[in-house]
């Protein structure tokens, strides 16, 4: 038999450090939890122990903090985001049915070392899971450590065994004590020997076994007389630190191992963390709702009646009754809309319409386009992936008044995920009750039922299910962004943009094969001519792409300066190559080498696998993925695609439109900057948008004190950065590298920058000093980030909470124009009955495809719609220009 004891401070401070801040709805931190509670399944999982227990430190004095008061001193305090976990973990484990641990005057390391003699005297084995290698001391025969590290944010653990210990060290896993009275422990103040180190430690104890033996051996120690005098006057701290730093077995502890076998979760597991929000965690753990109602969480299934749709007349019927009632109807349905469920509240409970084309008589496609008609209000989750598949099927994609995902977004823009499931946990308190979960409990036989057809009534009951679940999502989450004032961008923005972008989506833009693949063929010439290059001044073949081959020769071979070197060798990172590029011509070649690898195989190569059978490029936009309200986009990503250099804009030009057509680009001018002189409300800035000045010639004016038509060329370059740097919380550091001055000009260039635009800077302060207070940031249209990160004990993780403070109402806004702008050109350009179509939004960019003959019209539709997209301060101009190509029409 097994045992496994958890040493629930260190796993707990381990995982607090490694996990990203993580919160519920209503502020309470939870990635400590989440990280212990996620290396719990691992360590389980992989060591299938047949008990389980955990140990923590009691918050009272020790017995060593009583010897001697200098014990830990120096600790800082445990950070409030940790503090306020440790009660929620304890509940937790309770909740599981996990035996913890905890005494008063004793130390959780105590409790492991009783606990693993205790399983020991029992004819146990016993596994001690901890972050501390004071534990080390504790294996023997049939006790191990599981050492558990955490390295660039990822965990990782170490078997520590008798043989693995020795093969380490040198001696045995007890004498790791004399180590520690030998060397000291500055993280528990424990002394040690002045002047003796770990490594002059470690051969100590290799050679005498213990400190006893040591100082019996006095002075005729093999070392020099250096060592031996300071070995002779810490011989009093050594035996104080060794006191110390021994582990206790004998703590007063009532502990059997027999009474930590393992048990099921109790009933209060599941509402808890319901309540934690830990969704996933539910599967993981595999629990199920309390079969008593606790009131915490209920169980929604497709309990209501339900009209199998069978045909046409049967359709139209039902699609008569719901326009009458005026109700909002909540829709799922399968990705190929083969099967369809209809759910509308009524006074007794609510019906369901089901049309499944496997049952249908009829034409089913003709169905589909009669049941969506768009004078229903319609409500789902993912709407517009489900509006790209209506309209594959030909069907009207209107009347969609509410997106639960769409909903969650806007509530907290950093979840990360929007499943219904995790929704319903977050908003509803409550979990789906599928079809599939009723297999085997009495309701349905199958002995009964033929498997096609429990197919079909499972997949059913799971769309009825998850229908009712969006009934209770909107009465829940509707409120809450109307309280914060995000109903109008949901219903004018939001809810609008996902038909734009299905519509985006199904068109999708064309490229052109032959030339990309032109394109393709001339860069792997490139790469062959430059690999050359870089083997003849290396004077060998190596893998260019690999860090630490690279590396070896540059830093290794070739002496070039470089940073610290890690374990997996030095960087070469683009940061670290561009510093070097004028130090030796291979580092140039190198950089050649990846610019011409990145275009073949993310674009070149990438595009020609992502062209349809129609010869266009059909993306995928990402509604809920960006912090801020942009865009996203994949399979394939057109978001990124290159314009900084010359080579990389000639991607652009494989954009074509259809023949007979143009490609119409519109763009606002410096959009970021014209919102933040409209937050601001500097004069200065607004002053020079509104006489339409060269913002950046203008800003180089006032920094430098001088005449605008005394700007140079280089004083405009550098007030562009200042101008988009401060924006993004660039430090005077960055700046400094960025524009290639010393770090106090660059400070000076922040400093009267400041002085110049005062507005901007009381922004940036007032901004971050609201979000402290409020915890969240806005936008102008109540788009909402939540800063949890600027309540952190980490300098680090506060220092970027402020700023995204100052960075996300700026880009979040402009996000939110982008959007609207969208939605009022497509919708224009439907209400003049012109052809031109959206096939792209790029940053700062749209892009039309239409008529060369509606050119000149399409072109003012996108500058008039843009340019009114908001009344700000300031003027928001867009130019629009058309071309052959999207790099012609960019121009």
């Amino acid at each position: 038999m097994e045992l496994m004891v958890i040493d629930g401070n260190s796993i707990m401070n381990r995982a607090f450090f490694g996990v990203p801040p993580l919160t519920t709805a209503d502020g309470l931190h939870t990635h400590a939890v989440h990280g212990f509670l996620t290396t719990l399944l691992r360590l389980t999982a992989q060591e299938a122990p047949d008990a389980l227990c955990v140990a923590f430190d009691a918050h009272a004095p020790t017995f060593r903090h009583q010897a001697d008061p200098s014990y830990k001193s120096s600790r800082r305090p445990m950070p409030e985001e940790l503090r306020e976990q440790m009660p929620v973990v304890k509940e937790v484990l309770d909740a599981l049915s996990i035996p913890r641990y905890e005494l008063a005057g004793w130390e959780a390391d105590d409790l492991l070392g009783t606990v693993s003699r205790s399983c020991e005297a029992a004819g146990w084995d016993c596994v001690v899971v901890t972050g501390d290698r004071d534990c080390l001391q504790l294996i023997t025969e049939h006790t191990r450590v599981l050492l558990v590290t955490t390295r660039m944010g990822r965990p990782s653990v170490t078997d520590m065994t008798e043989a693995a210990f020795r093969e380490r060290y040198g001696f045995d896993p007890i004498h790791m004590i004399d180590l520690k009275a030998l060397m000291g422990d500055a993280s528990d103040d424990i002394p040690g020997v002045p002047g003796i180190g770990e490594k002059t430690a470690t051969a100590l104890i290799q050679r005498y076994g213990t400190i006893d033996a040591l100082y019996d051996a006095m002075p005729e120690v093999d070392a020099k007389p250096g060592m031996i005098r300071k070995l002779g006057a810490g011989e009093e701290s050594a035996r104080r630190s060794y006191w110390l730093a021994t582990i206790r077995t004998d703590a007063p502890l009532a502990f059997r191992p027999e009474d930590s076998v393992r048990r099921a979760p109790g009933a209060a597991a599941y509402p808890l963390f319901l309540r934690l929000e830990l969704s996933k965690l539910i599967e993981r753990f595999g629990l199920t709702p309390p079969e008593e109602d606790t009131g915490e969480a209920e169980t929604f299934t497709g309990t209501c009646t339900t009209e199998e749709l069978g045909d046409a007349e049967a359709v139209s019927r039902a699609v008569d009754a719901l326009i009458a009632s005026g109700e909002i109807v909540d829709v799922r349905a399968s990705e190929d809309l083969s099967l369809v469920v209809l759910e509308q509240e009524t006074a007794d409970g609510g019906r369901a319409f089901v049309l499944d084309a496997d049952r249908f008589d009829g034409d089913h496609e003709a169905a589909l386009r009669t049941l969506f008609d768009p004078r229903i209000p319609k409500a789902g989750t993912e709407v517009k992936d489900l509006q790209r598949h209506l309209l594959d099927h030909g069907c009207d994609p209107g009347g969609w008044i509410f997106d639960a995902a769409l909903a969650g977004y806007l509530l907290d823009a950093t979840a990360g995920s929007y499943d219904l499931d995790r929704l319903c946990m977050r908003y509803g308190r409550m979990r789906i009750g599928r079809a599939s979960d009723a297999e085997g409990d009495g309701q349905i036989s199958l002995d009964d039922v033929d498997p096609e057809k429990w197919d079909r009534a499972e997949r059913q009951g799971d769309l009825a299910a998850e229908a009712a679940a969006v009934s209770v999502l909107r009465g829940a989450m509707v409120p809450q962004m109307e309280e914060r004032g995000q109903g109008e961008l949901y219903r004018t923005v939001e809810m609008p943009l996902c038909r734009v972008l299905a519509e985006m989506e199904r068109t999708g833009c064309r490229v052109d094969r032959d030339a990309l693949a032109a394109f393709r063929d001339m860069l792997s010439e490139r790469i062959e001519g430059t690999d050359r290059t870089v083997y003849e001044l290396a004077g060998e073949e190596f893998n260019i792409d690999s860090p630490k081959q690279l590396g070896e020769i540059l830093f290794g071979k070739m002496g070039l300066p470089h940073g610290k070197r890690t374990k997996t060798g030095w960087s070469t990172s683009a940061d670290v190559l561009e510093r070097l590029r004028w130090e030796a011509p291979i580092v140039g070649a190198v950089l050649d080498h990846r610019q011409y690898a990145k275009l073949r195989s993310t674009y070149a190569e990438g595009l020609l696998k992502a062209i349809g059978p129609d010869g266009r490029v059909h993306t995928s936009f990402q509604m809920t993925v960006t912090d801020t309200g942009r865009l996203s986009s994949r399979d394939p990503n057109l978001q990124n695609v290159p314009v900084r250099t010359d080579l990389g804009s000639r991607i652009r030009a494989m954009f074509v439109p259809d023949p007979g057509e143009v490609l119409v680009d519109a763009d606002w001018s410096q959009i970021e900057l014209r919102i933040l002189a409209h937050v601001s409300g500097d004069e200065a800035m607004i002053r020079a948008f509104r006489q339409g000045a060269d913002i950046h010639a203008a800003t180089a004016a006032q920094v430098f004190r001088i005449p605008p038509e005394e700007v140079t060329q280089e004083m405009r370059r550098s007030a562009k950065a200042v101008n988009f740097g401060l924006m993004y919380g660039m430090s005077a550091f960055s700046l400094s590298h960025d524009i290639g001055v010393s770090v106090a000009e660059a400070r000076a260039y922040i400093d009267a920058y400041f002085a110049a635009f005062p507005g901007v800077a009381r922004y940036m302060e007032r901004v971050v000093s609201d979000a402290r207070e409020r915890g969240w940031v806005e936008t102008l249209w109540h788009r909402r980030r939540d800063l949890p990160e600027l309540r952190s004990s980490k300098a680090a993780v506060r220092a970027f909470g402020e700023r995204v403070a100052r960075n996300m109402p700026i880009q979040g806004t402009a996000a939110d124009l982008m959007k609207l702008a969208m939605v009022r050109v497509r919708d224009r350009l439907r209400a003049e009955g012109l052809s031109a179509r959206l096939v792209l939004q790029v940053h700062d960019e749209l892009i039309v495809e239409c008529p060369e003959a509606e050119a000149e019209r399409t072109a003012s539709v996108l500058r008039e719609e843009m340019e009114g997209a908001a009344d700000l301060s300031v003027p928001l101009p867009a130019e629009a220009r058309w071309g052959r190509d999207w790099l012609e029409a960019k121009g």
